[in-house]
C-alpha cells in the first residue's frame, strides 16, 4: 500500500449498493424504454451519483479513498495504447460479441454519435471505474491487501460484461486496468485508459461496422 493509502470503509459500499438499489428502479420507471442510448447513460449516471452520495461522509478522504489523485505522465500514454492493442487484438482473434451488435445498432442511429461518446465513451468509464477499481478495490484492499483488491476487482469488472464471450474479451483489460491502479497508486490512468477503449470502440462501430 502507499504512504497515502485511505482504505474504503464497509460502510460506504453498504451505503452506494443502499443508494444504487434504490434509484435504479426509479430511473428505470420514468425513463423512455424506447431509448436504449438515454437509458443506459441514465443508469451509468445513476451510478456515478451513488458513488458520490456514499463517499460524501468520508469528507476530505473521499477523494483519497477513491484513489482520485495525480499520477506521473507515463501511465496516461502506455495505458491507452496496449488498451487499444488489446481490444484490436481481441476484436480480430477473440469470439464474436452479440451484445456488440445492440451496442452498434445504437450508435448508428442518426444523430447518436455525439451522445453515444460522451455516455459511452466518458460516462461509462468514469462510473465503471469508480465502483470496480475506485469503492470495491479500496475496501478490498484495506482488508486483505491489494492482490485479493487486483484479482477480485478484475474478475468482477469482467463477470459485469455478462456475455461470455465478452468476459473473455475484457477480461486482460480488467487486468490492465488494475495495473495501471496499483502502479501508479491513482485511478485517473485507468480512468483514461477505459475512456480511450470506450470512444475508439464507439467509433470503430460507427465507422467502421457491418
Amino acid at each position: 500500500m502507499s504512504n497515502d493509502f485511505y482504505p474504503v470503509p464497509g460502510r460506504v459500499l453498504i451505503l452506494f449498493l443502499v443508494w444504487l438499489v434504490l434509484a435504479v428502479p426509479v430511473g428505470v420507471f420514468f425513463l423512455p424504454r424506447n431509448d436504449p442510448l438515454l437509458l443506459l447513460g441514465a443508469l451509468y449516471g445513476i451510478a456515478l451519483v451513488a458513488v458520490v452520495l456514499a463517499v460524501l461522509p468520508l469528507g476530505r478522504s473521499a477523494l483519497p479513498a477513491l484513489a482520485i489523485r495525480r499520477a506521473k505522465w507515463r501511465p496516461f500514454v502506455v495505458g491507452p495504447l496496449v488498451t487499444l492493442a488489446l481490444s484490436v487484438g481481441a476484436s480480430q482473434l477473440g469470439p464474436e460479441v452479440q451484445g456488440m451488435k445492440a451496442v452498434e445498432e445504437i450508435v448508428r442511429q442518426p444523430d447518436a454519435l455525439l451522445p453515444s461518446v460522451i455516455l459511452l465513451g466518458a460516462l461509462a468509464p468514469l462510473a465503471e471505474e469508480l465502483v470496480f477499481r475506485g469503492l470495491l478495490y479500496g475496501w478490498l484492499e484495506g482488508r486483505w491487501g491489494w492482490k485479493v483488491a487486483f484479482a477480485v476487482s478484475s474478475i468482477a469488472f469482467a463477470a459485469a460484461h455478462f456475455e461470455p464471450a465478452h468476459i473473455l474479451l475484457v477480461l486482460p483489460l480488467a487486468v490492465l486496468f488494475g495495473w495501471l491502479r496499483r502502479r501508479t497508486a491513482s485511478l485517473l490512468p485507468s480512468i483514461v485508459a477505459h475512456a480511450v477503449n470506450n470512444s475508439a470502440a464507439v467509433l470503430s462501430l460507427v465507422w467502421l461496422g457491418s
